[in-house]
């Protein structure tokens, strides 16, 4: 008698497909896509997009959202944007590009980007290092908001979410810096909430971010960061 695959393999086998892979890596920015949007993106045909989105919404891992006559994708959750993480931090940077296009935004994420829905790349890491300096946030077992953390977050009007299933806060690895960064609820509304003062705006279509005048100074009297 054969043996059942088990669901670890099933997962593993979705995710080895470069071009199923692409698409979440893709979907890390937080937003919904088209069916189309995805396959310029991975340069495949659209009805070859809509095969490998259509299993990847029955394990679980994405969901639908119709508009009209339009499909859109997202990660399902926030825990299977964590799972993509992971992975890809696990897995390491991607090979080297070969044009300077490529190159320039290759840069732009590995300066500032977001990461699902918190900040990755170097500024995340420097946001994370800064907090650990001033006793905001603790990593010895974990990562972990002081009171002091909390009462810094509060005064600049980041709102935490009530407890839920998913952890406050929790370590990412960063796949450019090689490095943690924080993720987890707080550091989603933390996000957030610097988009919401116009500290932060987002480059073009992709993930990459940058840091505005006010948000350099704001993050210079925060955090240190920018002297």
């Amino acid at each position: 008698m054969r043996a059942m695959t088990p669901p670890l393999a099933r997962l593993a086998g979705l995710l080895a497909d470069g071009t199923r892979a692409r698409f979440c890596l893709a979907l890390l920015d937080g937003r919904a896509w088209t069916a189309s949007e995805l396959a310029r993106h991975a340069g495949v045909a659209v009805s070859t997009a809509s095969e490998h989105l259509s299993k990847l919404v029955a394990a679980g891992l994405l969901a639908e959202e119709h508009q009209g006559r339009h499909r859109y994708v997202r990660l399902a959750t926030p825990r299977v944007a964590e799972l993509i993480e992971d992975m890809a931090g696990y897995a390491g940077p991607p090979p080297p590009v070969r044009s300077l296009r490529a190159a320039t935004a290759t840069e732009a994420m590995a300066r500032a980007r977001t990461c699902y829905d918190h900040l990755a790349g170097q500024l995340g890491v420097r946001i994370t290092d800064a907090m650990v300096t001033r006793g905001y946030l603790v990593t010895g077992s974990g990562f972990a908001l002081t009171d002091s953390g909390l009462a810094w977050l509060s005064s600049l009007g980041v709102v935490l979410p009530n407890a839920g299933r998913r952890p406050l806060v929790r370590a990412c690895l960063d796949w450019t810096e090689r490095r943690p960064h924080l993720a987890g609820a707080a550091g989603a509304a933390l996000c957030r909430r610097l988009h919401e003062q116009g500290w932060l705006v987002r480059i073009g279509s992709q993930r990459a971010v940058r840091v505005t005048p006010a948000g350099e100074e704001a993050l210079r009297d925060e955090l240190g960061i920018y002297d």
